[in-house]
């Protein structure tokens, strides 16, 4: 059976469980809570598990003709290395836990973002929902992208290697830059062509306003106060949300790269991204009020965006001695030692400074 129904039945996974997140379990608006958004973060993180389970058995028997070669969405084949069940829920665990590891600076960006925007908390698990569903969108172009630009040059995977390590520098340098939202080109594009309330409406991106409160609002010279009838808006949440979203394009030019090192198949790469992504709206909301806390975090993500980067740069050598399976397990203990450390170390400078 050709793979490509392998990616349809996955997509209408994803689809379902977005629906049920939003249709179903958070119809409601509400703030969730620090144990709500735990057992959230929890269970995104057990349906990865038990999806990589999935995987290891998809490629230990080749259904679908996965593992047999790196296959792309067209079933055909772009290399003829094997990949069994082992090798392959390895690479996505460790893909899983880089584009985690990476997330964690993008919920630092949105904390910033909401805090300008002053976006209300009831309201922010919907604006955080749609730029998932964008983000998902987003990844998935970029991964395809990504994938047929390494089966036509080779040499691509030098570039993503050298762009991750400047990005490790500049993450590591410069600490305290800060987000100017209302810089955007998408929100001064949208505040050009279009009508923007100055209030939120609860947790709508548009609303019919009065035309004469619309007129009243731009500050037109020619008020027609004795036109009737309702026009379209945008809310300030639309902002917040087209924000969200060119900030996670720019995490993504960095993150997919990185996934890279692990490897290039486009399954593999696309899962194991789009389980990181499914759980960062819970995730958002536990590291909310913590994530200050972590001084060392950026220190950490940078030593881990350098390190896949010099492994981009060296995956002709790694190649060239086969020890492709045994830079896998070092990646993964590479990526749990950085942040463990990280962590750590965050915690104990902390409580010696409040001694």
């Amino acid at each position: 059976m050709n793979i490509f129904w392998l990616w349809v039945g996955f997509i209408g996974l994803v689809i379902f469980l977005l629906l049920l997140d939003l249709g179903v379990f958070h119809r409601k608006a509400h703030v969730p809570g620090i144990r709500e958004s735990l057992g959230w973060t929890s269970l995104w993180i057990v349906l990865a598990l038990i999806f990589n389970v999935g995987i290891y058995f998809l490629y230990e028997n080749h259904l679908f003709g996965i593992g047999c070669g790196q296959t792309a969405l067209d079933g055909t084949m772009v290399n003829g290395s094997m990949l069994n069940g082992a090798e392959a829920a390895k690479m996505f665990f460790t893909g899983y836990l880089i584009e985690k590891s990476l997330s964690l600076d993008n919920i630092f960006v949105i904390g910033m973002v909401f805090s300008f925007f002053g976006v209300p908390r009831l309201y922010q698990h919907r604006v955080l929902f749609w730029g998932i569903f964008g983000a998902l969108l987003l990844r998935g172009v970029m991964i395809l992208l990504g994938v047929a630009l390494i089966q036509m040059f080779d040499w691509i995977l030098y570039i993503f290697g050298a762009l991750l390590l400047v990005t490790a520098v500049k993450m590591l340098f410069h600490k305290e830059e800060e987000v100017h939202p209302e810089k955007n080109p998408l929100v001064k594009l949208t505040q050009r062509f279009f009508r923007i309330t100055s209030d939120y409406h609860a947790e709508h991106f548009f609303v019919k306003i009065p035309k004469e409160k619309e007129l009243r609002e731009s500050n037109q010279l020619d008020k027609e106060l004795g036109v009737s009838g309702y026009v379209w808006a945008c809310t300030p949440m639309l902002l917040v949300l087209l924000v969200v979203e060119s900030n996670d394009l720019i995490f993504a030019i960095d993150s997919i790269p990185a996934i890279f090192a692990i490897t290039q198949d486009p399954f593999l790469v696309f899962t194991s991204n789009v389980f990181a992504i499914l759980g960062l709206r819970s995730l958002y909301f536990v590291m909310a009020a913590m994530i200050a806390k972590f001084r060392y975090l950026q220190v950490s993500l940078s030593v881990i965006l350098a390190y896949v980067g010099v492994k981009l740069l060296c995956i002709d050598v790694i190649h060239h001695f086969h020890i492709e399976d045994a830079m896998t397990w070092v990646s993964l203990g590479v990526i749990v030692a950085v942040m463990t450390v990280g962590v750590l170390a965050s915690v104990y400078v902390n409580k010696k400074t409040q001694q």
